[in-house]
């Protein structure tokens, strides 16, 4: 009896940025588990393996699904966009994984979208950041207005999850104006990146004023560096201090 989860993080999508571990899990599973976006995405690259997909927000039902399934004898690899770690499966899967002794349990990396999502736009996280979610969904808002604070305060680079949907149109006008508020200057180095890499990708680098008006949906990442962000030909680079250490001639 195989008894076993793969709990796989499939990157922003395309086939081109999904891991080699995570295709050998998904090749080894008997059956796919996931939200029904991400399995169409990756179904077609195993024709003929068994799926089980789940609506959204039906995230903890999908969860025991595949516990139950794994400890019953079958290889179930549990999939989520992004890096399983990462607002992913991974989390909520542990959690209930006790119940469940008998399954070994495999949490495979993926590319998360401030990885990705940094690569189009140039290298915006080069030095210290804070990823943030903006979705109050499962955390109160004050909670992030206080973490949108800090990372302020703490001159970090930000990436911001879930910066808007239909319900939260305001949400990220909200969150640069904490940011300005809390010191953050209006000419900071911006950026967002919408269908990481699918159709449509588009990458935007913008001033903090000017990303406060943008019209953003829940497939973009918003990316807000630090006071030594910098615009380089056309690319968003948050300097690491290379130059500091060895001086200007080594660039």
């Amino acid at each position: 009896m195989a008894n076993k989860l793969y709990i796989v993080g499939l990157g922003p999508g395309g086939e081109a940025f999904m891991t080699a571990q995570a295709r050998s899990a998904l090749e080894a599973a008997d059956i796919l588990c996931g939200y029904t976006v991400y399995i169409d995405l990756v179904a077609h690259l195993f024709p003929g393996k068994e799926t089980y997909t789940t609506p959204m927000r039906q995230e903890l039902d999908r969860c025991r699904w595949a516990l139950e399934t794994a400890a019953g004898g079958k290889t179930v690899a549990l999939v989520c966009s992004g890096d399983a770690g990462v607002y992913g499966m991974a989390g909520p899967a542990l959690q209930l994984a006790e119940q469940w002794p008998d399954v070994e349990i495999t949490v495979v990396a993926g590319v998360t979208a401030a990885l990705s999502g940094g690569a189009v736009l140039g290298a915006p996280l080069a030095h210290d950041f804070c990823v943030i979610s903006l979705s109050d969904l499962l955390t109160p808002w004050e909670v992030i207005e206080n973490r949108l604070r800090c990372a302020a305060m703490g001159d970090f680079a930000i990436c911001l999850y879930n910066p808007s949907s239909h319900k939260r149109k305001d949400y990220l006008q909200r969150a640069c104006g904490i940011l300005l508020s809390a010191g953050k200057a209006p000419q900071t180095i911006c950026g967002y990146v919408r269908n990481i890499g699918r159709a449509g990708e588009e990458g935007r680098i913008a001033a903090l004023a000017e990303l406060q008006n943008a019209e953003l949906d829940m497939f973009t990442t918003v990316f807000i560096g630090s006071s030594a962000t910098l615009r380089i030909a056309g690319r968003m680079v948050t300097p690491r201090g290379y130059e500091r250490k060895q001086g200007p001639c080594a660039l």
